[in-house]
């Protein structure tokens, strides 16, 4: 694959973290949009953002807003502190523009997006630059976790969905067919698909997180199926807890321009018996997930998600040392 210098490994611009109001895990559960029942747990939805910041004084209600939406299919919510209702509409309307825009590049499942295309056409000429620049972090997020992270595990994970033997869709699966240059980027291998399901959605918050601190937000909270918290809520961090597929607190986090990602291994099952998880294991001779969940923070919301996904199949000392792999990052529950 053709390379630049990935950010991972250089330490990319701090990202926002954030706090909102409380809801159950279950909240979270899958690709619903807003006014549809909640959802039983789905795909890696293992979050639950208390409510306000430990100490924070009722007063602090009145100047905090917050919107509802969707990314990718999956629930997505943005809290600003410190704004009024009017002040933020026009913010949260670029927000959904923004998610908008990225869906065209990154989702899997719009057939015009430039994801879609290239899977369709194995190539892609004048690439968007979103594009090519997460491909660089994943190359870079491959490398640092030994290939467990591998966005072309997709025929795989297509073979399973759709009830097939997953045998012939393994010989397209290898990261060295993907070469990615600014002018083209090209899938080399027949029968070779990407998905971006363990990144983008990572990169979605980073995004918005970015446009709000562009139009000067400081305290915020993201999550666009992963979480980005900037600043603070009424002076104290924003409060996260990691919770168990049962529902148990495993981890409860206080974050302030940080992100957290949290994979878990068991959020969908595949294949015609319903056993295999959806995060599936590239590697030949690979023996698949070596924990049931993943949390990971980091200054980028997109390297935390790419690195819980991998994790997943590491074993903890090799999780460790891909974190350790990857500047700002810390490995917060192995479960």
């Amino acid at each position: 694959m053709t390379r630049r210098v990935p950010e991972v490994e250089a330490g990319y611009r701090p990202g926002c973290t954030a706090r909102e109001e409380a809801r159950p895990a279950e909240w979270f559960g899958g690709p619903a949009r807003m006014g549809t029942p909640p959802r039983p747990l789905h795909r890696r939805r293992f979050l639950t953002i208390t409510a306000a910041a430990l100490g924070a004084p009722m007063a602090a209600a009145a100047t905090t807003v917050s919107w509802r939406g969707s990314a990718l299919g999956a629930v997505a919510s943005i809290t600003l502190g410190g704004t009024g209702r009017a002040a933020a509409a026009e913010t949260f309307a670029a927000v959904a523009a923004e998610v908008d825009r990225l869906e065209d590049i990154f989702s899997l499942y719009r057939p015009t997006s430039a994801l879609s295309r290239l899977n369709r056409d194995g190539r892609i000429d004048a690439p968007p630059p979103e594009l090519v620049m997460l491909l660089e972090l994943c190359d870079a997020l491959h490398r640092v976790t030994g290939g467990a992270f591998d966005p072309t595990v997709q025929p795989v994970w297509r073979a399973l969905a759709e009830g097939r033997s997953p045998e012939a869709a393994k010989r397209a699966v290898g990261w060295d067919g993907v070469e990615v240059t600014p002018k083209r980027i090209t899938l080399t291998r027949p029968g070779m698909a990407l998905t971006l399901n363990g990144i983008a959605q990572g990169e979605i918050t980073d995004r918005v997180a970015a446009l709000l601190v562009a139009r000067g937000y400081r305290d915020v909270l993201v999550d666009m199926g992963e979480i980005a918290a900037g600043g603070t809520r009424a002076g104290a961090p924003w409060r996260v807890d990691v919770a168990a597929p049962d529902g148990r607190v495993l981890r409860r986090l206080r974050l302030s321009d940080r992100a957290l990602a949290v994979s878990a291994t068991a959020g969908t099952v595949l294949g015609p018996d319903a056993m295999a998880g959806h995060i599936l294991d590239p590697r030949p001779g690979g023996s698949g997930p070596a924990h049931r969940l993943v949390a990971v923070s980091a200054p980028r919301a997109a390297v935390a998600d790419g690195l819980s996904t991998g994790c997943c199949l590491l074993t903890a000392p090799l999780a460790a040392r891909a974190v350790a792999g990857c500047a700002g990052a810390r490995l917060e529950e192995l479960y």
